[in-house]
């Protein structure tokens, strides 16, 4: 392993025997779990299509924890032997398995305090700013029908990138570890608009979670937000085009009880309709 950056101290446990045992893979890389004698690390490797500069996001994590974020610690970053990029950081416990209105409103401030994150034009830590069509809604214009959907929804409000959004808020990149939790997978990192960024994660949650805590999870983002009922719900349309659009070109989890969901919200949402399934 070629380290670009990496603590010493880590780098001399790192020569010690250890366990490696695989935890759930995501659409970009594999990751595992490395057990020492008294620590656990996470190393995750980005060995499929998704090539994102992991020194970067490297920089993210490390200023993010330093200014108390609930990020990972990480320890570093550098390139395996297969030409993969690596990023090595603290283990933190597993993907939440219970919801309630107590725990929704921590992952709701959870995300707002990420938001809160100062961006300034004189920041050390450069945060990327990308096309927000072209990097959330990858070969669009192969689907005309999302595709003309979504720039009449874009035309109706101004797109803000003056916040720091993590870009894949969901409960995969939520751990918990003896009544802590800290967001994990930063790939996506990037300035952005917060409420793109808060439908992202409603959406997510009413797919996967249910209605009943789908709902409960929005109506707390409009307790602690000054935003309207209005722009949340047009940002909620544009978030489920994104679903609908990676539910045809890539591998979501997808089920029939999915599919019923996201029906449901469309037939909610007054900017979509039934055509998109």
């Amino acid at each position: 392993m070629n380290w670009n950056e990496i603590e010493r101290d880590i780098l001399n446990h790192l020569t010690q025997p250890h366990h490696l045992i695989p935890l759930s893979p995501g659409l970009e890389a594999d990751v595992v779990k490395l057990e020492l004698r008294n620590s656990s690390y996470v190393l995750k490797i980005w060995n499929k299509d998704s090539r994102p500069d992991i020194g970067k996001q490297y920089e993210l994590l490390a200023d993010l924890y330093k200014k108390g974020l609930r990020v990972p610690k990480p320890y570093g970053w550098g390139i395996d032997a297969d030409h993969n990029q690596v990023l090595l950081t603290s283990y933190d416990g597993e993907p939440i398995s219970k919801l309630n209105r107590s725990i929704l409103m921590n992952l709701a401030r959870m995300l707002k305090e990420v938001h809160n994150y100062r961006l300034g034009s004189t920041d050390a830590i450069q945060i990327p700013k990308y096309d927000f069509i072209r990097y959330f809604f990858p070969s669009i214009e192969m689907h005309n029908d999302i595709n003309n959907l979504l720039i009449g929804i874009i035309n109706m409000t101004e797109l803000s990138q003056d916040y720091l959004i993590h870009g894949d808020y969901n409960l995969g990149n939520i751990l918990e570890k003896q009544g802590n939790y800290t967001i994990i997978d930063w790939t996506n990192g990037q300035r952005g608009d917060p409420r793109y960024d808060i439908a992202w994660s409603v959406v997510l949650m009413k797919i996967y979670a249910g209605e009943r805590y789908g709902g409960i999870y929005f109506s707390i983002f409009q307790e602690l937000t000054d935003y309207s009922l209005d722009e949340l719900n047009i940002f909620e349309a544009i978030a489920c085009l994104r679903w609908i659009l990676l539910s045809r070109i890539a591998d979501l989890p997808k089920s029939p009880s999915a599919f019923k969901r996201v029906k449901k919200i469309i037939q909610n949402n007054r900017y979509l309709n039934d055509e998109l399934l």
